[in-house]
């Protein structure tokens, strides 16, 4: 059993200042924190502007001219969208994670929501919650891909399936390891 913490009166002056001065180094993570949330609050303006582009265009196709067709940029329109939000969200979850697990606990999330993804007790539990959010976008990624393409034989239509099967399979391994979440 490791011996107990001195006191603040059983250290010499110089070793609490020099403890003092280690423990307050943890601040040097808002030098991650603060970027990563101006980063996120980024990729929500972007994500949330390429929407309301998107909801334009459909708005100026059926109302007001149809001339220029939207069929084929929608749908990857909005893929890359959901791809900007979940990397916003990952920059989030990190921030403010990192804030919790080095600086201070978030007193309104542990009390209102405890369950929240941003309460994360280890830098293993956050980088469990930061890789699921960035398989996500991976997978939405390959989606997107997928939206733009077009076979030239059956072999490509077969690996195309095997690739969504083996992300479903990937999706239902993944579930299996966080049932209890």
């Amino acid at each position: 059993m490791p011996p107990a913490p001195k006191t603040p009166r059983e250290q010499s002056p110089w070793e609490r200042r020099i403890e003092t001065a280690l423990w307050n180094s943890r601040f040097l993570v808002m030098l991650a924190v603060v970027p990563s949330l101006l980063g996120s609050l980024m990729l929500f303006i972007v994500g949330t502007l390429d929407i309301l582009t998107v909801v334009g265009d459909v708005l100026r196709y059926y109302l007001i001219d149809s001339s220029q067709d939207i069929h084929d940029t929608l749908v990857p329109d909005i893929i890359i969208a959901v791809d900007v939000y979940l990397i916003a969200i990952v920059l989030l979850i990190f921030g403010l994670g990192i804030y919790r697990l080095f600086v201070s606990r978030i007193d309104q999330a542990e009390v209102r929501y405890p369950k929240h993804p941003f309460n994360v007790g280890s830098l293993d539990q956050l980088k469990d919650k930061i890789a699921r959010v960035v398989i996500l976008a991976v997978i939405i990624e390959f989606f997107r891909a997928v939206v733009d393409i077009r076979f030239t034989t059956p072999l490509e239509a077969i690996y195309l399936a095997l690739s969504v099967l083996a992300l479903a399979a990937a999706l239902y391994f993944m579930s299996l390891g966080h049932k209890d979440e």
